[in-house]
């Protein structure tokens, strides 16, 4: 004879089904640690991402290297910064101001269209890429020490 509980319910109560079966513990820990390797991996994965995506790093390194040769050049890049992207910011305006300004269809003609490419392109690219070069020079100098830090000699 099997010896099993017995329960006694009223009829409108019902007793909830018992689900699925338990994963063995051996296949947990196998999932468990296939989850641990991944997770690892996009670890690994993450910082070797970070690393390459760092370009502050790189161009300290690079005004670290030269620091011998050009000690300032730096600090030079970021205190002249701010005069290009007036500069760039004012032709920008400028360009803006005058499209707003002009019918829509003033560009139509080539002579206008070469007059303002004239007027507008070249110097607005050039200026662009004289601050995509500086910028991440300025970036990487290293702040100077402000009067109160600096060594008492």
């Amino acid at each position: 004879m099997h010896n099993s509980p017995i329960f006694v319910a009223p009829p409108h109560l019902k007793f909830p089904d018992a689900g699925p079966p338990p994963i063995p513990f051996n296949e947990t820990t196998e999932l468990l640690r296939q989850l641990l390797d991944v997770q690892k991996e996009q670890l690994i994965l993450s910082r070797n991402q970070a690393v390459a995506n760092d370009n502050a790093s790189r161009w300290r390194n690079f005004l670290a290297k030269w620091q011998e040769e050009f000690p300032n050049v730096g600090q030079a890049c970021k205190e002249v910064l701010p005069t290009f992207e007036r500069v760039y910011l004012r032709l920008i305006q400028d360009m803006t101001d005058r499209l707003r300004g002009d019918e829509p269809d003033d560009l139509d003609s080539e002579f206008t269209l070469a007059e303002f490419l004239d007027r507008y392109g070249m110097r607005i690219s050039q200026l662009g890429a004289i601050i995509g070069q500086i910028s991440p020079l300025a970036d990487a100098a290293p702040t100077p020490p402000t009067p109160s830090e600096e060594p008492n000699g």
